[in-house]
């Protein structure tokens, strides 16, 4: 082609190759030396009348390199944040950590080694406290490298001196609410780490444990005639042994049927509708049936199904061997002898007891169990605890004192045998769900031990919480549900520990007395010291410098020893909405949690139970959850599995804006697969949405938008058509947003890039925009649409690919703002005739799809190879056809032709050879090419451009 003739080709110097891993480092440094983040929350906080939206932290905790976890969770917070900025609202986002606990404790007893032993405990604080600022500062610049914005620079840490003062103030605050008490009660106990755990440090896990049937001989007669003068046994069912030194009573349901039954000579008492199950598991020749269920799995006690479905209940083969029934409630009191220790127990009665597995009669231990500690409160018994925090039997359990519980269990089984006590197989066990400590993965007991304790009774805690839990938004809603059923059938919270790197509990003992000084101006002390000094002040003072001018509150005495218990790190994080969200001065609630669904008993839990009793509302509006990460097999990724993927991975490969993209395009509500497949299908998607973007801002070279956009009355039709479809995926987007569905953000514009742009406008307009008069009307008026195009896409996604969004932004042509971040989302409005135009093109477009059919059949029939050199006749009737008509001068372009030739008939298309010959510059085959001597191998219509 002569170069005269030249064509307005793209010009860009946006890149069409991403290099993300390269470009993303220097896009963040730009962002900090502008301030960009500090700026955008400023411009908002400027404007009148702008609202403020909160989005609070769950702080990380401070040990390790940071997981793919934690890029979902801190990217998700992110689009949260950059959408509500860029919609002119006021969200500054405070980045947190969480610092002490026990991970940190073992880490750094791990590194001190042996010189622990010489250390005290501020010095031991000291070197958790490196330990966590080391790990803080490397997830801070990690975080960063996703492109998250906050204040970096002055975040929150649980371990700071504020926030270990707020801490010790909100415990005051609880004291003086008359929450807190401190009482002898099981707790979860881990005794591998040898310390109380919380609701929420507790996993469940398969475990294997002895499965048996102890009896208990009676020393009183039974309450029937019938059995005067003979001996009976009470019998109950237990999976842990090492429990029976704890036994103080056998409870049984006052509303159940009991029977007395001869087993081989000896009277056994069971309740009536588990007999059969009992002697499936001990004597199954007792039972008359061949197919007997098989014990535990499922529940004996159910019915067996025979061949052809019939239901075959197990039947007594000696009904006669029933001795007697009886009720529940007359057998109170009754009492019996311990199997292997000198000790008498009595009978009681509980609401607990079930008829799910068992013999209906429960081996009760009030230092081992919640159901039993409460029932046994009713009846006066002992919290007995014979276990230390080792896991070993103290001297209260007789020959087994010393040995580790666990190890001793065949030993107590072996034992019962030889007795007589034992009326099942010594090797029978059942493999079962446990409670596991969530850190150790070993299993956990349940153990009475003196703790401090949050109460849910006090000042209805627990219902006014529940009936709270109905008026915060549960994203996704099925939230409500398991937070509400946690909190109903919750105990009292434990909030103390038997750790070193904690808060310590702020509390001292009377040193005459023993009682406890739960004194707020004390408190107050504490938390002053801490805030000069930091919480290695409990430990640098004598207790004096804080009790001064206190009195026991029983005795009168003033002398203290102070706490050794530190607080539950739960209360730490649960508090920050005080330690943060009020020293700041802002208001409560905040608009949004937003974490991973296992914080429904974590951090959701603890921050609504400590704002519910010290304020009495909950600490936030909406709480939104994300599932976990599955791999491409489904498997949950882990590091113990070997199935992770670092995020450093992934940035070092696609960059930082491809995991964005990932977080974005996944419905986080359910658990989300993560893999290489899914990863390059999200790769691909970037390169459409990129090009996309590239393309309009190629188009716009030359185009000053002060001096030549086109009035939107006066822009050609199909380009009003594009702007209606930007202002409906505008909508689309921004109701993603707000809806917190970003996935449907992603889908929306895939859709529009792929479909309605690259596929349909931008192959539409090629024509007008590489061939027209370069500052003619016509092509200007495809730039307009082109400039808001380019520019809607770069703003709205900016939240999702904030570095893509940055570049590009600065290459667009009179950009607004020198930064995307300071521009805003757009307010466009669709085109006054949106609807008529969004109609008419419907219909063209169907016809389109006519067409573009038959030209795809010609050219794979090699009539044809451009769908430039084909002529296509369209048929058409009614409506149809006076549509067509009307849009007759610019079909070819729509369908991207040479000419189109309307007749009449039921819609269809022909495809011929186009006539004329190629015009050299647009490559339209026309008929007057030549006609103008001095450009004989151009067209009337590019010469006119000319």
């Amino acid at each position: 082609m002569d170069s005269k003739y030249s064509v307005n080709l793209p010009k860009t110097d946006f890149p069409m190759k991403a290099n993300l891993p390269q470009r993303e480092p220097e896009i963040l440094r730009q962002w900090e030396e502008q301030a960009i983040f500090q700026r955008l929350v400023a411009q908002n906080a400027g404007r009148p009348g702008a609202k403020r939206f909160v989005l609070h932290d769950g702080p990380p905790y401070a040990n390790g390199d940071i997981h793919i976890g934690h890029a979902l969770n801190k990217i998700l917070k992110d689009v949260v944040v950059k959408y509500r900025n860029l919609n002119g609202e006021v969200a500054d986002y405070i980045p947190g950590w969480d610092c002490h606990g026990l991970p940190i404790e073992l880490k750094v007893d791990k590194e001190l080694g042996p010189k622990k032993r010489e250390l005290d405990r501020p010095a031991i604080i000291e070197a958790c406290r490196k330990y966590a600022q080391k790990w803080i500062e490397k997830q801070r610049e990690s975080f960063k490298r996703l492109g998250v914005f906050g204040r970096w620079e002055t975040p929150y840490a649980t371990m700071s001196r504020g926030y270990e003062a707020e801490i010790v103030r909100t415990f005051a605050r609880a004291a003086e609410k008359g929450f807190l008490y401190r009482g002898k009660k099981p707790v979860y106990w881990c005794i591998t780490d040898r310390t109380a755990l919380a609701e929420a440090e507790v996993e469940y896990e398969q475990h294997r444990s002895p499965s048996i049937y102890v009896a208990f001989d009676l020393v009183s007669a039974l309450p029937d005639p019938k059995l005067a003068g003979r001996p009976a046994r009470l019998v109950i069912w237990t999976t842990t042994p090492w429990t029976l030194p704890a036994n103080l009573a056998v409870a049984a349901h006052p509303d159940f049927t009991y029977v007395a039954y001869d087993l081989n000579g000896q009277v056994v008492v069971v309740a009536k509708d588990l007999l059969a199950a009992f002697l499936a598991d001990v004597a199954p020749g007792e039972l008359s049936v061949s197919d007997v269920p098989a014990p535990h799995s499922p529940p004996a006690h159910e019915a067996a199904t025979g061949g052809g479905g019939t239901v075959l209940a197990p039947q007594l083969a000696h009904p006669e061997r029933v001795l007697a029934h009886l009720d529940g409630s007359a057998l109170e009191g009754l009492r019996y002898r311990h199997p292997f220790l000198d000790r008498e127990s009595q009978v009681i009665l509980g609401d607990h007891v079930t008829l799910e597995a068992g013999t209906g009669l429960v081996h009760t231990a009030p230092g081992h169990g919640q159901e039993d500690y409460v029932v046994g409160l009713r009846y006066g018994l002992e919290v007995l605890n014979p276990v230390d925090g080792a896991g070993r039997f103290t001297e209260r359990a007789g020959k087994y004192a010393g040995k580790k519980i666990f190890e001793a269990n065949p030993e107590i089984v072996a034992d019962l045998h030889a007795s007589g006590h034992l009326l099942s197989d010594p090797k029978a066990s059942l493999e079962h769900s446990y409670p596991h400590c969530w850190r150790c993965h070993n299993p956990v007991v349940f153990r009475a031990t003196d703790q401090w304790f949050l109460s849910l009774e006090h000042a209805d805690l627990r219902k006014a919480t529940l009936a709270e839990i109905d008026r915060v938004r549960w994203i996704p809603h099925w939230g409500r549900e398991r937070i509400h059923n946690m909190i109903e059938n919750r105990p009292d919270w434990c909030v103390s520990r038997q750790r070193t790197w904690g808060v310590p509990i702020p509390v001292f003992y009377c040193e005459g007395c023993n009682e406890a000084l739960l004194s707020p101006p004390v408190m107050e002390r504490v938390a002053a010291a801490f805030e000069a000094e930091g919480m290695e002040a409990w430990y640098r003072h004598p207790p004096a410098d804080f009790t001064a001018g206190a009195a026991c509150p029983k005795c009168g005495k003033t002398e203290f020893r102070r706490e050794q218990d530190i607080l539950d790190v739960w209360w730490d994080s649960g508090v920050s909405w005080a330690a943060v969200i009020e020293r700041e001065g802002l208001e409560l609630p905040v608009d949004l949690y937003l974490e991973g669904s296992d914080q429904h008993r974590g951090w959701f839990h603890s921050s609504l139970l400590t704002s519910m009793a010290l304020r009495g509302a909950a600490p936030y509006r909406a709480v939104l959850t994300h599932g976990f990460i599955l791999d491409q097999h489904g498997k949950a990724m882990s590091k113990s599995a070997g199935n992770g993927i670092e995020p450093s991975e992934i940035i070092k490969k696609y960059g930082a804006d491809i995991l964005r993209l990932w977080v974005s395009a996944s419905d986080y509500r359910d658990d989300i697969g993560l893999g290489d497949q899914i990863l390059a299908g999200l790769a691909e998607g970037y390169r459409k949405i990129r090009n996309t973007i590239r393309y309009a801002l190629g188009a716009l070279d030359g185009f000053d938008p002060a001096r030549d956009a086109v009035p939107e009355a006066e822009l050609e039709p199909i380009d009003r058509w594009a702007l209606a479809r930007l202002a409906a995926w505008d909508e689309k987007v921004a109701k993603a947003y707000e809806d917190y569905e970003f996935h449907l953000a992603y889908h929306a514009t895939m859709q529009f890039c792929a479909v309605e742009l690259s596929a349909l406008y931008f192959d539409v307009i090629k024509d007008r925009l590489y061939t027209w008069k370069a500052d003619g009307r016509q092509r200007r008026s495809a730039q307009t649409a082109l400039h808001a195009i380019a520019q809607d896409l770069i703003r709205l996604l900016a939240p999702i690919l904030s570095f893509t969004a940055s570049e590009a932004w600065t290459y667009l042509p009179g950009r607004p703002t020198e930064s995307v971040w300071l521009a805003g989302l757009p307010r466009r409005a669709r085109p006054a005739d949106a609807d008529a135009l969004e109609a008419r093109y419907g219909k063209l477009f169907e016809v389109r799809g006519v067409v573009q059919s038959k030209l795809e059949e010609a050219r794979r029939a090699k009539l044809i190879g451009s769908g430039l050199e084909a002529m296509v006749t369209v048929r058409a009737e009614g409506e149809q056809r006076r549509l067509l008509e009307e849009a007759r001068a610019e079909l070819p372009t729509l369908f991207i032709v040479s000419k189109v030739v309307l007749a009449d008939g039921p819609l269809s298309a022909e495809v011929a050879r186009a006539p004329g010959v190629k015009c050299e510059r647009c490559w339209i085959y026309a008929e007057d090419v030549g006609r103008d001597a001095a450009h004989p191998t151009l067209c009337a219509k590019c010469v006119g451009n000319l």
